[in-house]
């Protein structure tokens, strides 16, 4: 599934985030930024202790901010680690669209034409896959719209099932409305 936003394009992928060549792959991340389980779990084993390191350093941040590092050996270049949930390992649509735009905002002044997202707060988080997709889509698709994103390609990247199917409903609904 795929949609178009002025020059970027927006799409719903199955599979491992941590294997996405685009200039930087979004951590699900808490406001510690300390990299244990899930999404931030997975991209600490296959890139190195490097990339928690180098967050650390910056943190620790507020519920909806974003921070940049090195992605270490991931084949991303860098991975913006935007805040979903604090140490509680709570969150809900308005800490998820937050950490969304800081991970844009983020990912513009860093010049990124290609970023990946994962289901932010759908693992760990607890949250409802399709209201995370509801609240992560609607605030890229805001971005996108507002002009002027070096963005050209948006990929939203699932593992699981469930994940997978809200993203892609999310966007079949959004590209009926463009």
């Amino acid at each position: 599934m795929k949609l178009k936003v002025h020059h970027a394009s927006v799409a719903v992928e199955r599979g491992d985030i941590t294997e996405w060549e685009v200039d930087a792959i979004v951590n699900a991340a808490n406001s510690t930024l300390a990299m244990g389980t899930g999404v931030a779990g997975a991209m600490k084993r296959k890139g190195g202790v490097i990339i928690e390191e180098e967050a650390m350093r910056q943190g620790p941040i507020e519920v909806g901010a974003a921070v940049l590092t090195t992605a270490g050996n991931l084949a991303a270049t860098h991975v913006i680690h935007a805040a979903a949930m604090g140490p509680d390992l709570k969150t809900d649509a308005t800490k998820i669209g937050a950490a969304t735009k800081s991970a844009l905002q983020l990912a513009e002044k860093h010049r990124i034409t290609s970023i990946a997202f994962p289901g932010l707060g759908t693992g760990v988080g607890g949250f409802p896959p399709a209201s995370a997709a509801d609240a992560i889509l609607t605030t890229v698709l805001d971005h996108l719209k507002s002009g002027g994103s070096t963005l050209r390609r948006v990929i939203f990247v699932l593992y699981q099932d469930e994940a997978y199917k809200a993203f892609t409903d999310a966007l079949k609904r959004a590209s009926a409305v463009k």
